[in-house]
């Protein structure tokens, strides 16, 4: 659990680094107010706040995500999140219903989007996320 918890918590920096280094990322999220959070079924999760081009993240769950992610568990989240064969991961999770996506599903192909300008590390961190290049496994 407390990897999933740190994965979660890591997840903002490297949002935050993605907006801050990268002038194309910059301009997609300009001007968009976002929030969504991402759990286990249950209710251990995190919540995140895209806004004024700064992304900020809280403990626990929000009231009134916009979408949410729910992983089965805190082990299969930390599993799919971290998997280097992102999207072939995070789509065998929907079908095995490891996870299930739910709420206002514009705003998820937004973030798939937005994740497209995240750099992984060497271990894969957010390949399982959609949009997701599974095959570029550059180091920042």
């Amino acid at each position: 659990m407390l990897k999933f918890k740190f994965l979660l918590w890591l997840m903002t920096r490297l949002m935050q680094r993605a907006i801050d280094t990268n002038a194309a990322c910059a301009r997609y999220v300009a001007g968009k107010r976002l929030e969504f959070q991402i759990q286990t079924v249950d209710k251990i999760g995190r919540w995140f706040r895209i806004e004024d081009g700064k992304v900020r993240s809280f403990a626990g769950l929000s009231g009134a995500p916009q979408f949410t992610m729910t992983f089965r568990n805190a082990a299969k989240g930390f599993e799919i999140l971290s998997a280097k064969d992102g999207k072939e991961a995070f789509l065998a999770a929907l079908h095995d219903e490891d996870l299930t996506l739910s709420g206002d599903f514009v705003e998820v192909m937004w973030f798939q989007g937005f994740t497209a300008y995240l750099q992984p590390n060497k271990c894969g961190l957010l390949q399982g996320l959609p949009g997701r290049p599974h095959a570029t496994m550059a180091h920042p």
